[in-house]
């Protein structure tokens, strides 16, 4: 048995194919006609190009939008001019191939990324030698590894699968990946996940094991590999992934079940959207409205800022998609780890703590917050639609962007333009200056929805994304569920609804505690809205009360993580 980490959950059971891609070799080559090689680039750049808008369509049609953006996080690097244009002066300057000019310019730039230690940016980094690699092989004119027919059955192997494999893997045929390299959070286990094929990465000398034919069995929940395994053994994951299966299918009875505890306490299960496409997932999964809507991403993956139309026809898509069930518009969030070069943001010392989300957008009324905030309103005549501000740390930003929305409403008035008159407008709890005052905003705020992910880091004031200290981050600590708490307390207390965005609310040791301390909403992948409903019915929040008091007892986050990880063994006894 062979031990890895499990990327995506679920039982593979099939013939291994390994699949490798033969090492490139780039030598210095000086060219004669410079302006000729940059022409070859330049072709190799578009169709490089073409080939991975190619795979982020194909990709959204079959599996989502949300997948779909990490292809378009390809297109972005690609069209951006420092890097294309130091490739062109590199061929230019130094008279060398090109094939050698992309080699030196994106390891420059990858190497950078790595270094930065941030989770994102390890990301960003493999993604750019996945487009180096890509674009080399075009101009030397070899064919990349085609996975998208392999044989029924397939188990893939391989020493690491870049996303732009990974995009191309027909999910009916493939039935796991075993990779030596690769973490839980890379893309490809990211896309794993998405089509829904169980993955274990990160297996220690996985290829000096394993030969073309192997039979191997994959556990994606247990990072548990076996190769050529005994009768015994397979038959036991055959039983466990029939048993996974029929779990999975039973989570359909509960598709336009209500959300109800057995003591009759309703909740609601929504979803979190980064694009009007993801609406499809929401309504296949039974979503109970949306949660949030990142808008960025409409600002994301383009040269220009989207017009006021533009954002009107994407929230009005959603709204009425959602017919009458409420959706959460968060209003635009950039900054910090997520830049736009077109919006010319000065560099920020420290990013997360810098000028980004409501301090932004309040600084550019004009050019990015008015049209975003007409488009809210205007596309709230087709729904139900609530807008909610983020990273708010004081009751000043809150009231100057009420105090905009209500200008607005009176222009749209003057021009006989119908909105949503009683449009609440909440904010996102996620600092923990936020936190310490729940109580003054809950007074003035429509509704709450606290994000946890942030939440999280700004009270244990750890970067997420920092391995060295990422021990830290847990929303188990103690500190940050008196936070949670607290802040439930207030908006119950003003009568107003509590939500919860952050990743913590499909969490399945946290809903029992997030359901005793009174959360009204629980927001998340739509994927997991099905297994948290069935959650939710099996609890009775009068008994969880006892369970909640004893958790928040404890004084470490390992003792809080041992309690609940008890609790639930029982419960699933």
């Amino acid at each position: 048995m062979y031990k890895g980490t499990n990327a995506s959950d679920g039982i593979g059971i099939g013939t291994a194919v390994i699949v490798e891609e033969a090492e490139l070799v780039i030598t210095r080559r000086e060219v004669g006609d410079a302006q000729a090689e940059v022409s070859r680039f330049k072709g190799a750049l578009e169709q490089t190009v073409a080939e991975t808008q190619k795979m982020a369509e194909d990709l959204a049609t079959r599996v989502g939008e949300k997948e779909a953006e990490i292809m378009q996080g390809h297109m972005m690097l690609l069209s951006d001019p420092m890097l294309t244009g130091e490739i062109e002066n590199s061929i230019s300057n130094d008279k060398v191939n090109a094939e050698f000019a992309i080699e030196t310019v994106c390891n420059m730039y990858a190497d950078m990324f790595a270094s930065m230690g941030d989770e994102l940016m390890q990301q960003r980094a493999t993604d750019m030698r996945d487009i180096k690699v890509r674009m080399q092989r075009t101009l030397m004119g070899l064919q990349s590894a085609d996975v998208s027919s392999l044989p029924a059955g397939t188990v893939l192997v391989a020493k690491d699968l870049t996303p732009s494999m990974t995009a191309g893997i027909n999910p009916t045929n493939v039935v796991g990946i075993v990779t030596e390299l690769g973490g839980r959070t890379s893309h490809s286990a990211i896309l794993a996940r998405a089509l829904e094929i169980p993955a274990v990465v990160a297996v220690n000398g996985l290829l000096e094991q394993v030969k073309d034919g192997d039979t191997v069995v994959l556990d994606g929940s247990t990072g548990e590999v076996y190769v050529n395994p005994d009768t015994e053994i397979k038959t036991a994951y055959e039983a466990k992934r029939d048993q996974f299966l029929k779990e999975k299918k039973e989570l359909e009875k509960y598709i336009g079940k209500p959300s109800v505890t057995k003591d009759g306490v309703q909740v609601e299960i929504v979803a979190n959207i980064g694009k009007p496409e993801d609406v499809d997932k929401v309504l296949q999964y039974d979503g109970e409205g949306v949660g949030l809507f990142r808008t960025e991403f409409l600002f994301m993956d383009r040269t220009s800022m989207p017009t006021e139309d533009e954002q009107f026809e994407a929230y009005k898509k959603v709204a009425a998609a959602m017919n009458g069930k409420p959706v959460i518009i968060r209003t635009l969030d950039i900054g910090g780890d997520k830049e736009i070069p077109y919006m010319g943001l000065e560099k920020d010392e420290n990013p997360f703590l810098g000028y980004r989300a409501i301090r932004l957008c309040l600084d550019r009324k004009e050019d990015i917050y008015k049209p975003q905030l007409r488009a809210l309103l205007r596309a709230s005549a087709f729904g139900n639609i609530r807008i909610m501000i983020p990273l708010v740390t004081c009751i000043e930003e809150y009231r100057e962007a009420k105090a905009l929305i209500e200008e607005l409403k009176k222009e749209l008035d003057e021009k006989g333009i119908a909105y949503k008159k009683d449009i609440q407008v909440g904010i996102m709890v996620e600092t923990a200056a936020a936190s310490l005052i729940a109580d003054i905003f809950a007074k003035e705020a429509d509704f709450f929805s606290i994000g946890t992910n942030d939440l999280t880091q700004y009270t244990m004031s750890v970067d997420r994304g920092n391995k060295k200290i990422s021990y830290l981050y847990s929303t188990f600590n103690p500190a940050v569920l008196r936070s949670i708490r607290h802040i439930i307390a207030c908006g119950r207390e003003a009568g107003i609804m509590v939500g919860m965005c952050g990743e913590a609310a499909s969490d399945p040791m946290m809903v029992p505690l997030l359901l005793a301390f009174g959360l009204n909403e629980f927001s998340m992948s739509a994927s997991a809205i099905l297994r948290t409903r069935k959650l939710v019915t099996e609890y009775s929040v009068s008994e969880l009360q006892e369970v909640a008091d004893k958790a928040m007892s404890f004084a470490t986050t390992a003792e809080v993580e041992a309690y609940m990880r008890e609790f639930m063994e029982k419960m699933n006894g």
